[in-house]
C-alpha cells in the first residue's frame, strides 16, 4: 500500500473514533472507496516545519501526525494563493496538501479532506467560501477568529466548524499550525475570497 493510502487509512480511522455530533454530521454517507489520482510528489518551504513539530499528546492524533510526516515527501503540497494575495513572507509559510477531493490524491466530488499548514509568525486574514468547513488543529497555541469576532486560542484535537460563507481567520505566533481539514457543500476547488476584497 502507498504512503499516500497508508495516511488516508489513519485519516479516516481518526475521524471514526471522534464522537463529536457536527463531526459525525459532517462525515456521514461519505463513500471512502475512491479512485486514485496520480499526483506527482511537489514540494513547498513549509513542508520543512514538520520536521521540527512535536507530535500530539493525544494517540490518535499522534497516529495522524506521524502517518502525515512519514507520507509528506510523496504527496503534492500546494498553495491557493499567490504573492499578489498576502505578499511573500506568507507564501513561504503557507501550504495544503487535499488528500481526497476533486484535486486530491484521490477523488471525489462529494467531499475534500486533507491538511493545512502555516509556518510561524503567519496571519491568515479573514476569509470565507461557499463550502462548510471543518478543522481540527494537531497542535497547540494557535488562534482563530470566526465572523469577525475575537482571535481565541484553539487546541489540538478541538473540532472547529465554519458554516457556507462565514469569515474566519487563524494567526500563529512562535510555532507552526497543522490541522486537518474536511470542505462539502460547495465548490471543492473554489479560492476562498478575502474579506474586504470583490
Amino acid at each position: 500500500m502507498s504512503q499516500a493510502a497508508d495516511l488516508l487509512a489513519v485519516f479516516r480511522a481518526y475521524l471514526a473514533a471522534r464522537s463529536d455530533p457536527t463531526l459525525k454530521r459532517f462525515a456521514d454517507g461519505f463513500d471512502w472507496q475512491m479512485k486514485v489520482r496520480e499526483l506527482s510528489p511537489h514540494h513547498l518551504p513549509v513542508v520543512d516545519y514538520l520536521g521540527g513539530m512535536h507530535p500530539p499528546v493525544d494517540k490518535l492524533e499522534a497516529a495522524l501526525f506521524s502517518a502525515l510526516a512519514s507520507a509528506a515527501d510523496v504527496l503534492h503540497w500546494a498553495q491557493t494563493y499567490s504573492i499578489n494575495d498576502f505578499g511573500e513572507h506568507f507564501l513561504k509559510r503557507y501550504g495544503w496538501v487535499e488528500l481526497f477531493g476533486t484535486r486530491g490524491h484521490f477523488q471525489s466530488e462529494d467531499m475534500a479532506g486533507g491538511f493545512l499548514l502555516l509556518g510561524p509568525e503567519v496571519h491568515y486574514p479573514d476569509h470565507h467560501h461557499i463550502a462548510e468547513e471543518i478543522y481540527i488543529p494537531l497542535c497547540d497555541h494557535t488562534l482563530w477568529s470566526k465572523d469577525g469576532q475575537p482571535f481565541l486560542p484553539r487546541w489540538s484535537g478541538e473540532v472547529i466548524h465554519h458554516p457556507s460563507n462565514i469569515r474566519h481567520a487563524m494567526r500563529t505566533e512562535d510555532a507552526p499550525l497543522l490541522a486537518l481539514y474536511l470542505w462539502r457543500g460547495g465548490p471543492l476547488a473554489q479560492k476562498s475570497t478575502i474579506s474586504g476584497r470583490q
